[in-house]
């Protein structure tokens, strides 16, 4: 007797049907993860939505993404992000990698297109609140506030000497 030899699969001819969908939930979550990966962000969300969030996690209430949203149609997404940026970092320079790094993400992830990616920095996190240096750890200096001393003007009588002192009788 001949025994019937195992072939391998072969493709189907016809293709096969079905209908895939991705959710606004799905695409947040990839966000806020190439988000996180920006350095200069300290979280996501706002101090209120973070404290929210564990809550949720606590009552077992769903994960979410908290400070990203999405909405996804057809075959676009457009996508919300509100931040807390690390002090430190030039904020427009962390809005914009964080703009392009889920523009990358969600495109090569989800295979949508991404027609915009909105930032919002909400706040700044000040290290100095929780006792520690604000740069110490990255090896940066920290910007510095202008230097407001009042400077004695070249063209000024004296020398350009000059006094904000009222002599007293």
């Amino acid at each position: 007797m001949d025994q019937p030899e195992h072939l391998p699969a072969q493709p189907v001819s016809t293709p096969a049907t079905g209908t895939t969908s991705i959710t606004d939930s799905a695409v947040a979550k990839v966000a806020a993860v190439a988000a996180r990966s920006v350095p200069g962000v300290h979280f996501l969300g706002l101090g209120s939505s973070r404290a929210l969030g564990a809550l949720r996690g606590a009552v077992g209430a769903g994960e979410g993404s908290p400070g990203v949203s999405a909405e996804v149609g057809q075959r676009e997404v457009a996508v919300d992000i509100v931040l807390t940026a690390a002090y430190g970092r030039p904020l427009q320079q962390i809005a914009e990698e964080v703009r392009a790094a889920v523009y990358l993400a969600v495109e090569r992830i989800t295979g949508l297109h991404v027609i915009e990616v909105n930032v919002e920095i909400g706040d700044v996190h000040l290290p100095e609140a929780a006792g520690a240096a604000p740069h110490a750890a990255a090896g940066q200096q920290p910007p510095q506030p202008p230097d407001r001393t009042p400077r004695p003007h070249p063209a000024a009588p004296n020398g350009g000497a000059t006094s904000d002192t009222v002599e007293q009788p």
